[in-house]
């Protein structure tokens, strides 16, 4: 469903994944991704939620997980990574929550987030648009539907270049309202 980064050296994601998915389950937890990116130095992150929030299709703030468990991971996937050696150069290691805003990569993924709100960067246009805002539908034979509004879109997973959950404040909160009248003081 997603192209490699330009800037991603060739890394084997199986050969990673067997290293990390153990360490992180050991924690009581689940991968849900890495990613390996050159940002002034190559940098691995490791995201992870709860044991379940998957198959449970919790939301992002019912899978989170704290600093501490992060922390953990990042201590004994440390030296697990040294010994498989799975990156050919230097790198720093990051655990944490995919947040709010995380990613989409699985079909999985969108079935779980629908009537979340997303943006999608596409392959190719829909209705004019290569990016779409709008709620997650119904996932069926590979296509997810998007509603913006009145309208709404079909899109094949396999044109979607990126998706991420879109973070929406609440409503703002207003002070209360005196109602007009003024209090009187007391002498």
């Amino acid at each position: 469903m997603y192209e490699a980064s330009k800037s991603t050296p060739v890394v084997d994601r199986e050969r990673l994944s067997a290293v990390i998915d153990p360490v992180v389950c050991a924690h009581g937890a689940e991968l849900v991704d890495f990613e390996l990116k050159n940002e002034n130095g190559w940098i691995l992150r490791v995201y992870v939620e709860k044991l379940g929030a998957s198959a449970e299709k919790l939301s992002t703030k019912d899978a989170a997980v704290n600093l501490e468990l992060c922390s953990n991971i990042a201590r004994d996937l440390s030296p697990a990574l040294d010994v498989a050696d799975p990156i050919p150069h230097r790198y720093h290691l990051e655990v944490s929550s995919p947040g709010v805003e995380r990613s989409l990569k699985k079909t999985a993924d969108f079935v779980r987030f629908a009537g979340e709100k997303a943006k999608l960067k596409l392959k190719n246009a829909v209705a004019g648009q290569k990016v779409l805002v709008g709620t997650l539908g119904a996932v069926k034979d590979g296509v997810v539907d998007v509603v913006d509004g009145e309208r709404s879109f079909a899109v094949p997973l396999d044109d979607v270049l990126s998706a991420r959950l879109v973070f929406e404040f609440g409503p703002a909160s207003r002070p209360p309202s005196s109602g007009g009248k003024k209090k009187k003081r007391k002498s």
